[in-house]
């Protein structure tokens, strides 16, 4: 449970920075404004909410 939350948290965050290069709001990058980028962070940002939402799916079954 707490590893797919923690994993949750890291693709969240990472997907949100590749969203920000792709989208060029942050530069100095090879990835900087370049769009795939951004589709591939918001796919990124999808897996971490799906780990965050089965981690709190499997604490909330874990409860008397």
């Amino acid at each position: 449970m707490v590893v797919r939350g923690v994993g949750g948290v890291i693709l969240c965050l990472l997907g949100a920075l590749w969203i920000a290069q792709g989208t060029g709001a942050v530069s100095g990058s090879g990835m900087s404004g370049k769009s795939q980028y951004a589709f591939l962070g918001a796919l990124v940002v999808l897996a971490g909410a799906y780990l965050l939402f089965r981690a709190w799916r499997i604490r909330g079954r874990e409860r008397p």
